[in-house]
């Protein structure tokens, strides 16, 4: 791919939800992260080159996790795993009994059941 010109760039992940602002909220805790854009069907935190966007929808039904199918998923590196996973607890995430990182990475689900990682850098 060297040599080639990129078409586009990513700029942002959306996250479909029942609430935009309930969740981006929760994500704000997570990253440090401000709110760059608020609609009545959207929020968008980050002013980076990446940033997460909260997408309202009518109907939200959560992933499935673990169950197989197409997903995607957020991953985050924290410097300790047991105090960030403590507190993303009390602010409403779940710890599923599916676990498949070991001492390595930890799996929550969001207060909408969106499933993403937090590992300490290697």
């Amino acid at each position: 791919m060297t040599g080639r010109r990129p078409v586009g760039a990513l700029s942002s992940t959306v996250l479909d939800c029942p609430d935009p602002e309930r969740l981006a909220a929760f994500y704000q805790l997570l990253t440090g992260w401000e709110v760059t854009y608020r609609s009545e069907a959207y929020v968008f935190i980050g002013d980076g080159p990446v940033r997460i966007g909260f997408q309202r929808v009518g109907g939200f039904r959560p992933p499935a996790w673990p169950s197989d199918g197409a997903r995607a998923h957020l991953d985050f590196t924290v410097p300790e795993l047991a105090p960030a996973v403590a507190e993303l607890l009390a602010a409403g995430a779940t710890r599923p009994e599916h676990q498949a990182g070991g001492d390595h990475w930890v799996t929550l689900l969001d207060p909408d059941g969106h499933p993403f990682c937090l590992a300490i850098p290697e």
